[in-house]
């Protein structure tokens, strides 16, 4: 499934908008494209606040895309989104038929996330699960990662060309840019 590019990466990064800790229901979701150092274009959904549909509504969103065709690769900052709304990268990649990489900023703390899920999250032990089953966090040159339908060589070749010299920041550009929308969709300002 690991597919490189034919000239540079085609990618889409996946981030949720912010939203309130006591917010309850649907929360935005932006895919910001790339087409090598370039945005091509922007995608929207939104999923369950803690809930189960962010795989299903990612698989959608990026599927129906006129974008989908010309993808290589999804992006996503961190495993969950919207809280504890899981993804299962192994069967978005399969869906899809890219490689998913998580680019994750800090080592979790899974015995946080492990007693938070197991005693304060419906379905828990399921999204906990999906954590377990997406695999070991791994260094992947200067990012933490966890990936699907690639192999670690093509993942740091992905992750390094998508990393702007001219600016500073844990994420590769079109995590920066989904991030940088969302917050200026939601907050007026990024």
């Amino acid at each position: 499934m690991s597919r490189g590019p034919t000239r540079h990466w085609h990618v889409v990064g996946i981030d949720d908008a912010p939203f309130a800790r006591d917010h309850r229901g649907d929360v935005l979701v932006v895919g910001a494209v790339y087409s090598g150092p370039a945005l091509h274009g922007v995608l929207s959904s939104k999923v369950r606040r803690d809930g189960t549909n962010s795989t299903q509504v990612l698989a959608a969103m990026i599927g129906r895309s006129r974008f989908a065709p010309q993808l290589h690769a999804v992006l996503l900052e961190g495993i969950a989104l919207a809280g504890f709304n899981v993804v299962d990268i192994h069967d978005l990649s399969e869906q899809l038929r890219l490689p998913v990489v998580v680019v994750i900023k800090r080592p979790p703390d899974m015995t946080a996330i492990r007693r938070a899920l197991l005693t304060r999250v419906r379905g828990g032990r399921r999204k906990l699960s999906l954590i377990e089953k997406a695999g070991q966090v791994e260094q992947a040159g200067s990012y933490l990662i966890q990936r699907a339908g690639i192999s670690m060589p093509l993942a740091v070749s992905l992750l390094g060309s998508l990393s702007s010299p001219y600016v500073s920041g844990r994420l590769p550009e079109p995590l920066r840019a989904a991030h940088m929308i969302g917050r200026g969709i939601v907050l007026g300002h990024s």
